[in-house]
């Protein structure tokens, strides 16, 4: 999921717990498995799947409902450097369609893909870990706090919910 305009709103510390909070939420009372996340400062990347029961479009669908209006509340109403800015951004962007009255946050889509099998999942996994290394913020990927990485090396994570997959040992 990416904001609009690549907008770094997750710049802020308030932001990036909001969206941590909203992901507990998410696991503990709408069926949300999550398997792997990094949040970016402009972005966030998920593997995820639901509980029977829950549908991955709704529950996606409320969670950017959600931390669009938190996001605008923190915006207007804590110390932001930018605010002008990113109000501007997310009413333009929001003027642009007839689904979104005052302001669009993220960007329509989620950019899902199947994982179809076991190696395009470590694949990916892999890709989101290094996610924040490959762009300079950190020399080891365990130091991004806003990721999955620590909890696949066993290491305090800021989502203990993270659902770790192991690789299947495969015999010849």
């Amino acid at each position: 999921m990416t904001i609009v305009g690549w907008a770094d709103v997750f710049t802020r510390k308030r932001n990036k717990d909001l969206i941590i909070d909203s992901l507990k939420y998410c696991i503990e009372n709408k069926g949300l498995n999550v398997y792997a996340f990094c949040l970016m400062t402009n972005h966030l990347h998920l593997i995820v799947n639901t509980n029977e029961g829950f549908e991955l479009k709704d529950v996606i669908r409320d969670f950017k409902k959600h931390t669009s209006k938190q996001l605008i509340f923190n915006i207007e109403n804590y110390p932001e450097s930018r605010r002008e800015y990113f109000l501007t951004l997310f009413n333009s962007e929001a003027n642009k369609t007839k689904k979104h009255k005052n302001f669009k946050v993220w960007q329509a889509g989620n950019h899902a893909i199947e994982l179809y099998s076991e190696k395009f999942v470590w694949e990916n996994i892999q890709y989101i870990h290094n996610n924040p290394l490959e762009e300079g913020y950190v020399t080891k990927i365990e130091d991004w706090k806003y990721s999955s990485a620590s909890n696949y090396l066993g290491e305090e994570s800021v989502l203990e919910q993270v659902v770790c997959l192991t690789p299947q040992l495969k015999t010849v």
